[in-house]
C-alpha cells in the first residue's frame, strides 16, 4: 500500500480490489473484489505467450531473523501477505507480561512504520504504550494510502519480530479511543479518501511498513512549515492543526531500530498455481548480507537504485512514467494502464489467454531492467474463490505498481536509506532474484 502523503499524488483507478494502495491514489471506490462484472470485449488484445513462472523458494522461517508470511482467506482482500507482530511496553526489551502478539498484520514494502488498530491491541498493553505529546497536547497522524486514510495517535512501543527487537519505536495507533478529535477534513485535513477505522475496512489488523525509507516523512515534516495531511497537534482534545514533527519522533521503519540485521529486508514467497491458490506461504527475512540466510552477494540479482520512497522511472507501451513505478507487497494486483488488454468494468484485466507483459524500469543511477509479469483473466481468477494469484492485473492510471503477484517465486530485497551498506551498496534500492 503505497503511502501517499508527502509524495506527489497521482490520480489512479483502483476499483477492483481493496488494498490496492499503489499509485499514490485511488478514484475512491476501492472495495472487495467483485466477481460478477462482465468483461468488456470491444478492446481487442494481441495474445502473447506467458512468461515462465519464477522459481525461487523461501528460506526457512525458523531462524531468529525471520518471520513466516501467510496469504489466506482471513482478509477480505486477495493477495494480502500477513505476519504476526509482538507489541510491548517501551523499555521492556520486547519480552514479558506487557507484550501482546498481534496476528494478521499486512507486510507493506511501499510504506514506512508500524500502524495497528487500537481495537486489536489488548487494553493491558495499549495502556502502557506512552502517548506522544507536544506542549501537553496529543500528537496524532493521518497516513494516506490508495485504499484510504488511517487516523490515530502516535505512541511509543518496543516491537519484536521473531528475535529482532525495535526499542522505543514510534508507531501509529489507528482509531485510538483516547483521541477525541475526529479525522481532519478540508484545506488542513487528510488527503481525500475513506477513513479506515476498523480492521475490516483495511483487510488487516494493521500495516507493517518496511520499505526503503527509515521513517514516514523525514525532513519535510521537521522543517519550518507544517505539512498538511501528516502530523497534527490536537489542542483542547477535539481540534487538530498540522504540526511539525522532529524526525526522531516520527513513525519509523522498525527494521532501522534493530541492533543487527537492520539494513533491509527480503520478502520471499513460494510460487502458486497459475489458476490461483487458497493460501500462500513465504518468509520475511531481516538484514541483507548480514547472515547466511540473507545473502544478496553472488545471487546475480536485478538491482535498482530508487529514490527514498522506493520509486523509479519506467517505460511501458510507449508511455514514460517519472518516479511512479515501484514494487509493492501491499498491493493486491499488478496495477498498470494498458491499451492492448481487454478489461472488465471493475478494472480487472481479462485477456483471452495468459499474457506476458514487459516494462522497462530505469533506476536512479540510470541502470535499466526489463520487468516481466503475466496477466490472466481476473474475473475468472476471482470467481475461483482462491486468495493468492501470481497473474492478477488491474487498471491504474499514471503509475506502474508491481504488486503482490510479482512476488511469488521471487526473493524481493529492499535496502533502506541511511543504513549500513550491503553488497549492492547503500540504500535505497530494490533487488530481486527469480530462481
Amino acid at each position: 500500500m503505497r503511502a501517499m502523503k508527502w509524495i506527489l499524488a497521482v490520480s489512479g483507478m483502483c476499483v477492483a480490489l481493496a488494498g490496492c494502495g499503489g499509485g499514490g491514489g485511488s478514484s475512491g471506490t476501492a472495495s472487495s473484489a467483485s466477481t460478477t462484472s462482465t468483461p468488456v470485449t470491444n478492446t481487442p488484445v494481441s495474445v502473447s505467450t506467458a512468461f515462465a513462472d519464477p522459481t525461487a523458494t523461501p528460506v526457512s522461517s525458523g531462524s531468529p531473523n525471520t518471520v513466516p508470511i501467510l496469504v489466506s482467506s482471513f482478509s477480505n482482500v486477495r493477495n494480502f501477505p500477513m505476519v504476526s507482530v509482538k507489541v510491548c511496553a517501551p523499555g521492556s526489551g520486547g519480552t514479558g507480561v506487557t507484550c501482546s502478539t498481534i496476528d494478521n498484520v499486512l507486510v507493506d514494502t511501499e510504506s514506512f512504520g508500524l500502524r495497528l488498530f487500537a481495537s486489536v491491541i489488548p487494553s493491558t498493553t495499549l495502556s502502557l504504550l506512552s502517548q506522544q505529546t507536544q506542549t501537553g497536547q496529543p500528537v496524532a497522524e493521518c497516513a494516506s494510502f490508495g485504499s484510504g486514510n488511517t487516523w490515530g495517535t502516535v505512541r511509543t512501543a518496543d516491537v519484536a519480530l521473531s528475535s529482532e527487537v525495535a526499542q522505543n519505536l514510534p508507531i501509529q495507533v489507528i482509531a485510538d479511543p483516547s483521541l477525541s478529535a475526529t479525522i481532519p477534513t478540508g484545506l488542513n485535513g487528510c488527503l481525500a479518501g475513506t477513513n479506515m477505522t476498523t480492521p475490516t475496512s483495511l483487510g488487516a489488523n494493521g500495516i507493517l511498513g518496511i520499505g526503503t525509507s527509515p521513517n514516514d516523512c523525514g525532513s519535510a515534516c521537521a522543517g519550518s512549515t507544517p505539512i498538511v495531511g501528516a502530523y497534527y497537534l490536537c489542542t483542547g482534545g477535539s481540534s487538530c492543526v498540522p504540526t511539525l514533527e522532529p524526525v526522531a519522533n516520527q513513525v519509523a521503519n522498525p527494521v532501522t531500530k534493530f541492533t543487527t540485521d537492520n539494513n533491509g529486508v527480503i520478502v520471499e514467497m513460494a510460487q502458486v498455481s497459475d489458476t490461483g491458490a487458497a493460501t500462500a506461504t513465504g518468509t520475511l527475512v531481516f538484514g541483507i548480507d548480514t547472515q547466511s540466510n540473507n545473502t544478496l552477494s553472488g545471487t546475480n540479482a536485478t538491482i535498482l537504485q530508487t529514490n527514498i520512497w522506493g520509486d523509479v522511472d519506467a517505460l511501458f507501451e510507449g508511455r514514460t512514467y517519472s518516479k511512479t513505478a515501484f514494487f509493492d507487497s501491499g498491493s493486491s494486483g499488478v496495477y498498470f494502464q494498458s491499451t492492448t488488454l481487454s478489461k472488465a468494468t471493475n478494472g480487472l484485466y481479462t485477456p483471452a489467454a495468459p499474457t506476458g507483459m514487459t516494462a522497462v524500469f530505469t533506476a536512479a543511477n540510470a541502470a535499466t531492467a526489463t520487468v516481466k509479469f503475466n496477466v490472466s483473466n481476473g474475473v475468472t481468477l476471482l470467481n475461483s474463490g482462491n486468495y493468492a494469484f501470481n497473474n492478477l492485473g488491474v487498471a491504474l492510471f499514471n503509475s506502474i505498481d508491481i504488486g503482490m503477484p510479482f512476488f511469488y517465486g521471487r526473493h524481493m530485497y529492499y535496502g533502506i536509506s541511511g543504513q549500513p551498506a550491503s553488497s549492492a551498496g547503500s540504500g535505497p534500492y530494490v533487488a530481486y532474484v527469480s530462481s
